[in-house]
């Protein structure tokens, strides 16, 4: 079941400004949906989605792994797609992720992107497009603030969400055990910052099967650090 209710977001506010109101529509939403669907994992879409995961986890009552959040498989995607058209390769040829929030505080973790297998500022080397200081910038401005871009635009993303959560459901439906970064409790993975958060995790027929812990730089990690305190002051937990 994938929960796509509440309020939207609007031009101006981020993902956390949505909290009180979806707050309020899950906990009436949840237990209906359990209720009718005991069974069923439970796919969280709507924002602030990493606070919505953790709230969903408790008030269903269900087994870990069977509730999870769309989290960063959007942000990723973009991320990818990126870096795709700079080399001029399909973004398909890319492995890049982006981790923690979705939202302002997500970390894009370059040290460990790749294409082809390559390091990706050797191929962007070859492409002609040196990997530096002021392109990293660029490229994290452009995957970080894409949604708020284009609810400017049009008022809301409709088609990016859709593609990611066709494809998080795919992979539950036909038992792919895709590496996706959704967004899950992070007990003992980032120390004692307990918050839901995307990382990298296996997803197949029982849900998020488990979790790859990512390779990071000392900046990664201090930053991945730094987002899961805000989510956990969001999620009500101590730091």
């Amino acid at each position: 079941v994938a929960l796509c209710c509440g309020a939207r977001q609007q031009p101006g506010q981020t993902r956390l400004d949505l909290l009180d109101r979806n707050l309020a529509i899950f906990r009436e939403v949840v237990p209906e949906v359990v209720a009718h669907a005991p069974e069923a994992i439970l796919v969280v879409v709507s924002n602030p989605v990493d606070v919505l995961t953790e709230l969903v986890g408790r008030l269903s009552g269900l087994p870990a792994g069977r509730v999870f959040g769309s989290g960063t498989v959007l942000d990723t995607a973009r991320f990818r797609a990126r870096l795709g058209r700079l080399a001029d390769v399909s973004p398909r040829s890319v492995h890049a992720y982006v981790l923690g929030e979705h939202g302002e505080s997500e970390v894009l973790i370059w040290s460990s992107a790749q294409i082809g297998g390559l390091p990706v500022e050797h191929v962007l080397e070859q492409a002609g497009r040196p990997l530096t200081a002021e392109l990293k910038a660029t490229v994290d401005d452009e995957v970080r603030h894409a949604a708020a871009s284009i609810i400017r635009g049009k008022g809301a993303t409709w088609y990016g969400i859709g593609g990611a959560v066709t494809q998080i459901v795919r992979a539950v439906r036909d038992d792919e055990r895709a590496l996706l970064t959704v967004s899950a409790p992070s007990e003992g993975l980032l120390g004692d910052l307990p918050a839901c958060l995307s990382l990298p995790r296996v997803v197949g027929a029982q849900g998020v099967m488990r979790t790859l812990p990512p390779v990071l730089s000392r900046d990664e990690r201090s930053a991945l650090e730094a987002s899961a305190r805000i989510l956990c002051a969001a999620q009500g937990k101590p730091t």
